[in-house]
């Protein structure tokens, strides 16, 4: 068997949408799985649409995912260079295979003489496709003596290089996901080759890339499909063996029709990119998952079963689990819908995985940032590590042990309007008065004890325990949340718990 390498080659044109880094994974996954080669490689070809810092945008996302690479732009590996704009001379040589064996040719035409053409075809109706039936009328070298063309290009005259797209032929293809794929030849067009400018285009560099990387399966998005048959004739027309194709579905936007924009992450406020990005040419600053708070792992889980299923019942994988299952005839046909709280429910999944240790890591870095000091030390680790194992089971990110639990580090300085109005009432302030009273001799100070002693109160006063209760809480959190009321006081400890309660009845009475 042929041994798998496959590659990931994304353009520098900007951020890397989700959907290219799923067509990573997916390369990265298969590569694994069998022992294979993943190959990263940056075609740059199109220097016009080149943006500044997009490539290592690419690179640190594909590395904060976890997906690694054998060879590449990484200066690793024997078929380099690995960046297209490097390997001009290499095209140039494929090019002139082509032309000496008439599979290609000069074309001289201007945008001003296509543009004519093109509206004239438009008068009469019809769509103008530059193939074997128009190629005749145009200003290329299929139309020229030798001697010509040699003049013209001595002249330096501005050309590009088109291949000749064979007439009336049926293309017959096989795609991994797809099956048979069949396309006539005469709905193609005479694909350019070679730019103006000496570059090649997509076409030949990404077939010329494949073909002398030994890439075994082109793996890549649907977008791809309709220049399938183009690339299969240009395999055919260079002799060379064809790599296995697998076009990916599409993902898809949430509400409505359509392929997954940026535009959709920012009107319904999630990411469409695995790192923030900043547009220097807008300003605009697009959210990232990283940012976000969601776990590589989660984001990896994500992108997995968009498109692909494992044919059984479960849904949380570590990316190890993913190699060892992925199969790429388990991915479907069909666009998958992105939802947006389904990544939240990954996320969430994979932090319940985690050790309150690995936990206790992630946060503290938050805690430091909240309180503007340093949070080294075993007290404040064991102590947030006890904040963390209370409130785990409702959190989904880690910045929501903060958002559920910084009265424990910090009191409030304000307090719910709502809970206020509905909770703190006129005798509130006399009975909360009388609980700082009745509490500051009670130990030990444990929540079972605790829970004992005021409970034993509430009722000799024959008063309902919301009266109290709600009050009590509204005075340690600032508002009616938080888990069990006794853990809390046992948590902040004796001195704190008088202290907030005094406060409270200070600050709400005015």
């Amino acid at each position: 068997m042929k041994d798998i390498r496959v590659r990931f080659a994304p353009s520098p044109t900007g951020p890397l949408h989700i959907g290219g880094v799923r067509t990573a994974l997916f390369n990265y996954l298969l590569a694994k799985q069998s022992g294979g080669k993943m190959i990263l490689r940056i075609e740059d070809t199109d220097q016009t649409r080149f943006v500044p810092g997009a490539e290592e945008y690419i690179k640190n996302s594909l590395a904060w995912t976890g997906i690694e690479f054998d060879e590449g732009v990484n200066d690793k590996g024997d078929f380099g260079p690995y960046k297209q704009s490097e390997r001009k001379e290499i095209y140039q040589k494929y090019i002139q295979e082509l032309l000496d064996a008439g599979k290609a040719y000069y074309a001289f035409d201007t945008p001003e003489s296509l543009d004519k053409i093109r509206k004239e075809f438009e008068t009469k109706g019809e769509r103008f496709m530059y193939n074997h039936a128009t190629r005749s009328l145009m200003d290329n070298s299929l139309n020229m003596t030798d001697d010509e063309v040699k003049e013209r290009l001595s002249k330096a005259e501005p050309y590009v290089i088109r291949f000749k797209i064979p007439e009336n032929k049926e293309i017959v293809m096989q795609d991994l996901i797809r099956g048979e794929v069949r396309v006539n030849s005469n709905t193609l067009d005479d694909k350019v080759l070679m730019k103006s400018d000496g570059l090649p285009t997509y076409h030949l560099a990404n077939i010329v890339d494949d073909h002398l990387m030994q890439i075994s399966h082109v793996i890549r998005g649907e977008e791809w499909l309709p220049s399938f048959a183009l690339h299969y004739l240009l395999y055919d027309a260079f002799g060379w063996e064809k790599p296995q194709f697998a076009h990916l579905p599409l993902i898809m936007k949430p509400v409505g029709k359509g392929k997954l924009s940026k535009r959709d992450g920012a009107k319904m406020g999630f990411p469409v990119f695995p790192m923030a990005w900043k547009d220097d040419k807008t300003g605009e600053i697009y959210a990232g998952y990283k940012e976000d708070g969601y776990f590589p792992e989660s984001f990896v889980n994500l992108l997995a079963l968009l498109g692909w299923n494992p044919g059984t019942e479960q849904e949380v994988f570590t990316m190890d689990e993913l190699i060892e299952i992925f199969d790429l005839s388990r991915v479907n046909k069909s666009g998958a819908k992105f939802d947006p709280e389904k990544a939240k429910w990954f996320q969430h999944q994979h932090l319940q995985r985690k050790s309150t240790n690995e936990l206790v890591d992630l946060f503290l870095p938050v805690l430091q940032e909240k309180l503007g000091y340093t949070t080294e030390g075993k007290a404040i680790r064991d102590y947030s590590k006890k904040v963390i194992e209370l409130l785990k089971e409702r959190a989904t990110f880690v910045k929501d042990f903060w958002e559920q639990g910084a009265f424990f580090f910090t009191a409030p300085t304000e307090y719910g309007a709502k809970a206020v109005k509905k909770q703190w009432k006129a005798d509130t302030p006399d009975l909360m008065k009388e609980l700082i009273e009745m509490i500051k001799d009670i130990e030990p100070w444990q929540a079972s004890n605790l829970k004992e002693k005021i409970s034993v109160w509430i009722n000799q006063k024959e008063i309902g325990f919301g009266k109290v209760m709600q009050p009590l809480r509204l005075s340690l959190v600032g508002d009616l949340k938080g888990p069990d009321l006794f853990v809390i006081m046992e948590m902040l400890g004796k001195a704190e718990t008088l202290k907030r309660i005094a406060q409270a009845v200070s600050v709400l009475k005015k």
